[in-house]
């Protein structure tokens, strides 16, 4: 699954990166909000410094830029798959230790950069055999609504209501929501970030413009991410809805936001998530660097595939070498090094044993291919074992083993 993600990162031409998995606490704390900060894992070590382990890989990566911006080329394109911690209640692909697949491109404003980020993700996730819906909206136009029903001072605790509307429901959301800001704000709150239905996405924007008080930035950064997605994909916008319901909760992003959804499966929430974050290293540096990125979250991704059955099984061709003679292990390397030499991985049965013992062994490690040396390893002629078809191929030198093994 790595693999496959790693692959369509690299497609797209970003980088692989990597930074520590503990940072000071007070790094971690700057900008990951209320609730983030209640499930960080926090402590003391032996030098009395006061740590934590990092809970996503933004954060860790806002501080890289910050430290290596002298040295970077921009908009810097980067790819991250790593560990993070969470001390939460765990479910169904969601655990305090998990995987995260993070993406981002930064030093650069541009929707084409928003554009980028949400095109590798419908990628990515084509690539893994599955189909999605990504749900996007806009932080800086729910902002803009707020601002005009005069209620914008409220906007850390009205977005972090909003973005629990999918887990705790309407009623508990409106609740919260009237608490915040009486329940004539609330009832206008979830007008705006109501789905509308079928409505499509420029009705959608249409509406969402005409309830924040008319045309702006955010509205008009909208209307080009929907153009290029007609330009990119010939009309097709299937995969791509406007849903003013999706906030996300940290306090870092300030503009373009969204989550994605599996179609076969929606009610194990977003699989894929992030937004625009206009000055998230400035926590760290004096300079202003936007950016804009997503994180896909492994764990919850093999959970979701492992339901629909549709876990992408490994394609590669491998071979194994049968061990018929200990002593002449070192002559088994030597083989599998020409096999691997030419394009074949191969592995070396380090012990000896009946052959369909290793026939059987070789099965269950998923290979295709056992090759079966004569009493000269690397002169006598091969013997190579289809195990899927149960036949064996006689008399071959290593690169008619090869072809074979490749056709």
């Amino acid at each position: 699954m790595t693999e496959r993600i790693e692959a369509s990162f690299r497609s797209f031409g970003f980088v692989p990166i990597d930074t520590p998995a503990l940072e000071y606490a007070e790094i971690l704390l700057g900008k990951g909000g209320g609730e983030t900060e209640k499930q960080i894992y926090r402590f003391k070590d032996n030098g009395e410094r006061d740590v934590a382990l990092r809970f996503d890989l933004t954060v860790p990566f806002a501080r890289f830029v910050a430290l290596h911006q002298e040295e970077l080329n921009f908009p810097f394109k980067r790819y991250h798959i790593g560990k993070v911690w969470r001390g939460e209640n765990t479910q169904r692909g969601r655990y305090r230790e998990f995987t995260q697949c993070d993406f981002d491109i930064i030093g650069s404003d541009s929707p084409a950069a928003d554009f980028e980020i949400l095109l590798m993700i419908r990628a990515v996730l084509l690539n893994l055999g599955v189909n999605v819906t990504i749900k996007i909206n806009h932080r800086g136009l729910f902002n803009r609504f707020l601002s005009h029903i005069g209620q914008q001072e409220k906007s850390v605790e009205l977005l972090r209501a909003i973005d629990k509307l999918a887990k705790v429901g309407p009623d508990a959301t409106a609740q919260s929501l009237a608490e915040i800001s009486g329940d004539s704000n609330a009832r206008k709150i979830l007008e705006f970030t109501g789905s509308g239905g079928a409505e499509t996405f420029e009705t959608t924007l249409n509406r969402l413009t005409e309830l924040s008080g008319g045309p702006g930035p955010e509205s008009e950064r909208l209307a080009l991410l929907r153009r290029f997605m007609r330009d990119a994909l010939e009309g097709d916008d299937n995969s791509f809805t406007l849903d003013p319901s999706i906030t996300r909760g940290l306090d870092y992003y300030t503009g373009v936001v969204f989550e994605t959804f599996l179609n076969d499966l929606p009610d194990i929430g977003s699989i894929c998530s992030g937004g625009r974050y206009d000055n998230l290293a400035g926590l760290y540096s004096k300079n202003k660097i936007s950016g804009v990125g997503s994180s896909i979250g492994l764990d919850r991704m093999i959970a979701a595939l492992e339901s629909l059955n549709k876990l992408p099984a490994a394609v590669y061709t491998a071979a194994a070498i049968a061990c018929v003679n200990p002593e002449h292990s070192g002559q088994y390397q030597a083989l599998a090094h020409q096999f691997r030499e030419a394009g074949v991985p191969c592995e070396v049965f380090l012990e000896a044993a009946d052959k369909v013992k290793q026939f059987v062994l070789a099965e269950k490690k998923g290979l295709r291919w056992m090759i079966i040396p004569g009493d000269a390893p690397l002169s006598d002629p091969l013997t190579v074992r289809d195990l899927a078809a149960r036949q064996n191929r006689e008399g071959l030198s290593v690169a008619d083993a090869v072809k074979m093994i490749k056709a």
